[in-house]
């Protein structure tokens, strides 16, 4: 590896946890939602390793045509649909898949005269967010059946709070979804990652859409991903690059916002916010280095972080930093950002080119 941060991209451990999952949700059809360059995994790589799902699910056209451009012939899910004729042209020739959530995308298939889609017609079961009403449903129903754009039709709803077990908004809208899904023969689909493995039961073609279970992440705030049997796909390493002594009462970093409380050593590592590695990390993120955690003082730079050694660091210029990964997960450093694991692994920019790893 070179000196700067990269990530590390472990396709045996995304594979393990594929089938983790297919354990998990035994007889549900697998659509692996590969997004944002899969979670920040890399989206051809990704695809390319597990291409035997039942399909991917991707945020936006150009994401579904580099897919298509890369040799992936895995049906592909297009989750907030098309917004132009041209766009539905190109879906529609490179059979994609379609979800349908507004009222405008539900004109373009009535006026589109040259080809038909799979369509997942998505309704609004309380997340406020995509979706129509549910009220209207058999109004949609009726009108999309009778369309001429459209092969097959579909079902489907978002959870907005699976990762809490008692949740009665959960409750509320799986209630609403059943009763759509009761009197619907076709395929449906509501659970994403949390709602696959703390909300099962739904009957027939039922689809679940995995996305940060794939990459060894957990969805729940309570129990880790190694409690759940996965593997970590993204191992995010840098180097140390310098060490010196460190005098109690020096500050250190932009601002000088931390003072030593104590002779230590200093160590410096080849990470910072525009590697990905946020500059809202506080002084005490753990990082990890020669198997042991080490904190990170001071702000974040652009290119560097600042780590506490230890006054007996026996540590090398080149050795090898885990800033999350195998040993450090990033379930345990997200907290130190207030973010959450996926806003960290999406956030990686790849300014060195992560390496895959069969």
């Amino acid at each position: 590896m070179t000196f700067g941060a990269r990530a590390l991209i472990r396709l045996d451990a995304l594979q393990h946890n594929l089938r983790v999952i297919r354990n998990a949700c035994p007889g549900n059809r697998i659509m692996a939602v590969i997004k944002a360059n899969a979670y920040g995994h890399g989206m051809v790589p990704v695809a390319q390793s597990i291409r035997d799902v039942d399909a991917f699910a991707v945020a936006r056209l150009a994401e579904a045509q580099e897919l298509r451009a890369a040799g992936i012939e895995t049906p592909v899910v297009l989750l907030a649909g098309v917004f132009s004729e041209a766009e539905l042209d190109e879906a529609i020739t490179q059979g994609f898949q379609l979800v349908v959530h507004c009222r405008e995308q539900l004109e373009l298939l009535a006026q589109h005269r040259g080809g038909e889609a799979v369509v997942w017609l998505k309704f609004d079961t309380g997340m406020n967010r995509l979706g129509f009403d549910p009220a209207d449903f058999r109004e949609l129903v009726e009108r999309l059946k009778n369309c001429r754009s459209v092969a097959e039709l579909r079902l489907m709803s978002h959870l907005a709070s699976a990762d809490e077990r008692d949740n009665a908004a959960t409750v509320r809208q799986l209630e609403i979804f059943t009763a759509m899904a009761e009197d619907f023969p076709g395929a449906v689909s509501v659970a994403n990652s949390a709602g696959a493995l703390a909300w099962p039961g739904l009957a027939g073609d039922v689809w679940v859409r995995t996305g940060i279970l794939l990459f060894g992440l957990s969805p729940f705030a309570d129990r880790t991903a190694a409690e759940l049997g996965l593997r970590p796909v993204m191992q995010f390493e840098a180097r140390l690059i310098a060490k010196k002594p460190l005098a109690k009462g020096a500050l250190v970093g932009y601002g000088g916002r931390y003072e030593a409380p104590a002779d230590s050593v200093l160590g410096i590592i080849s990470a910072g916010y525009g590697d990905g590695y946020t500059r809202h990390f506080r002084s005490g993120t753990p990082v990890l280095i020669n198997g042991r955690k080490v904190p990170l003082i001071g702000n974040v730079s652009m290119d560097m972080i600042a780590v506490d050694l230890g006054a007996d660091a026996g540590d090398c210029v080149g050795d090898v930093a885990t800033l999350w990964g195998d040993g450090l997960p990033v379930e345990e450093v997200a907290p130190w950002a207030d973010a959450l694991p996926y806003d960290l692994v999406c956030g990686v920019m790849n300014r060195e080119a992560s390496e895959i790893v069969q």
